[in-house]
C-alpha cells in the first residue's frame, strides 16, 4: 500500500523531528488510520535512526593500488578544447540551419561577452571583495580537491598525491546543518 501523496514530506519532517505540535499530532491521527502512511514512516524512521547512529571511521587508510588506480584514471582524462566540445555537439544534433544559426548567434555572443575586456579591481564598486589568486604550492597542502589539482600533483609524483589525498581524506568535515520548524518555514504553516 502507498502512503498518501499530499503526507510524504510531512511524514519525512516527522521522522525528523521537524515538524510543530499541532501538525505532528494530526499527522500521529492521520498514521494510526492509514496503513500505507504508517509504513513509510516507519521506513523514513529506520532509515533516519540509521543515519543518526552511523559514524564514520577516521582510521581508514587507502592502499597503494588504489592510488595508482585514481593517478591512472586522471591521466586518461582527455582535457579537450571547448570548440571541440561544441563542435561534437552540433554534430551530433545534427540541426537545421533554422536551429542552428540563432545557436551559433548565440554562442559568438558569450564568446564575445568572454573575450571583452573587463574592469580592472582598482575601478570596481567600493567594499567589493577583491579576487585572491592562490599560488598552488609544491606540497598541495592549500589545494582544492579538484581534477584539475589531482592531475597537477600526481604528475609531479605519486607520494605527493598519496600525501594530499590522505591529508584531504583526514580533514574533519564541518557539522551538519540542524534544521527545525523554524528554518523550513513551518512555523507559520498550515496543512
Amino acid at each position: 500500500m502507498k502512503p498518501c501523496s499530499k503526507n510524504r514530506k510531512l511524514i519525512a519532517w516527522l521522522a525528523l523531528d521537524a515538524l510543530d505540535a499541532r501538525n505532528a499530532a494530526a499527522l500521529h491521527d492521520h498514521l494510526a488510520l492509514c496503513e500505507g502512511c504508517r509504513r513509510y514512516w516507519e521506513e523514513i524512521s529506520n532509515v533516519t535512526a540509521g543515519l543518526a547512529s552511523a559514524t564514520a571511521d577516521s582510521k581508514l587508510e587507502a592502499s597503494e593500488s588504489f592510488h595508482h588506480r585514481v593517478a591512472e584514471k586522471l591521466r586518461a582524462v582527455e582535457s579537450s578544447s571547448v570548440l571541440e566540445n561544441v563542435a561534437a555537439w552540433v554534430r551530433g544534433l545534427r540541426l537545421n540551419w533554422r536551429v542552428a544559426l540563432p545557436a551559433i548567434a548565440v554562442l559568438v555572443m558569450v564568446l564575445v561577452a568572454i573575450v571583452t575586456p573587463r574592469h580592472h579591481p582598482a575601478h570596481s564598486m567600493p567594499g567589493a571583495p577583491a579576487l585572491q589568486v592562490v599560488a598552488a604550492s609544491g606540497s598541495g597542502s592549500d589545494l582544492a580537491p579538484t581534477i584539475a589539482n589531482y592531475q597537477m600533483i600526481a604528475g609531479q609524483s605519486l607520494e605527493k598525491l598519496s600525501e594530499l589525498l590522505t591529508r584531504q581524506g583526514n580533514k574533519s568535515l564541518p557539522p551538519a546543518p540542524v534544521y527545525t520548524a523554524w528554518s523550513l518555514g513551518l512555523a507559520n504553516a498550515s496543512y
